[in-house]
């Protein structure tokens, strides 16, 4: 069954936006904060402390009894990880992913940092899907569809021989963090719900060095590993659908 998506105003994006631009300094600050011999549990408590600054708080937080205001997944953790006191080493890779409110608005994204120098087909998993990423967000305009977007993702996947993490997915946005529609990384052309000015949705493609991205969820219900191992990596954004074409809310500006 197709549940309508909450249209949003120009109003209430723009209240969005502004989490957005706080949430695009969080992920400024742990660029620099980042470096081998750093915690990721140090980088949570930064990330909070800078949010307050901000006036803003984590809104994953509490979330179904999520305990930390960042997600922080290394090498083979795909999603969900908890930050923790493991310090980082060079070579590492890892995704902080976050949702920030601001005023009860929400704005929601992720990026994946390398550690020191990484091998050269990590540098290039990590900037493959950045660029996937960039494919699917050129295809979010009125008139498009939720396949155009997945479609997008997958046909950069495919050409890497990538894989694609496909139980996690993106999804509606505004005052909470999870709304209609959700939006998948694969699909068909010309398929799914068609785009309307006023939608505002996360695209967070995640590729697996390995060609399954098969995962599984560790005992804490949260944490989402490769099954075979290998390393992945996650890019998102929050985005508006609007009649001047895709509006990153989450990209500072």
């Amino acid at each position: 069954m197709q549940v309508d998506p909450i249209l949003k105003t120009k109003e209430e994006i723009g209240y969005m936006r502004e989490a957005g631009r706080i949430l695009r300094s969080c992920h400024e600050h742990i660029e620099k904060w980042l470096a081998p011999g750093v915690t990721t549990g140090d980088i949570d408590e930064r990330v909070e402390a800078l949010l307050a600054e901000r006036g803003a708080t984590p809104e994953q937080k509490g979330y179904k009894g999520y305990p930390y205001a960042t997600c922080a997944s290394v090498n083979e953790v795909v999603c969900h990880g908890f930050p923790n006191d493991r310090k980082l080493a060079e070579g590492d890779v890892v995704t902080i992913d976050m949702v920030v409110n601001k005023d009860g608005w929400l704005a929601d994204s992720a990026w994946t940092y390398g550690i020191g120098e990484q091998r050269r087909s990590i540098r290039k998993l990590m900037n493959r899907t950045e660029r996937a990423l960039h494919k699917a967000i050129a295809q979010a305009v009125p008139g498009n569809t939720l396949g155009d977007i997945g479609n997008a993702i997958e046909r950069t996947a495919r050409l890497y021989r990538y894989g694609i993490v496909k139980p996690l997915i993106g999804h509606g946005i505004g005052q909470y963090i999870h709304e209609p529609p959700n939006v998948l990384p694969y699909g068909k052309r010309r398929t799914g719900m068609m785009l309307t000015e006023g939608m505002v949705i996360t695209i967070e493609p995640i590729f697996t060095k390995g060609s399954s991205g098969a995962v599984v969820w560790d005992e804490d219900g949260w944490t989402v590993r490769t099954v075979d191992g290998s390393w992945g990596v996650q890019y998102e954004h929050t985005i508006a659908i609007t009649s001047d074409g895709p509006l990153i809310l989450t990209d500072g500006t």
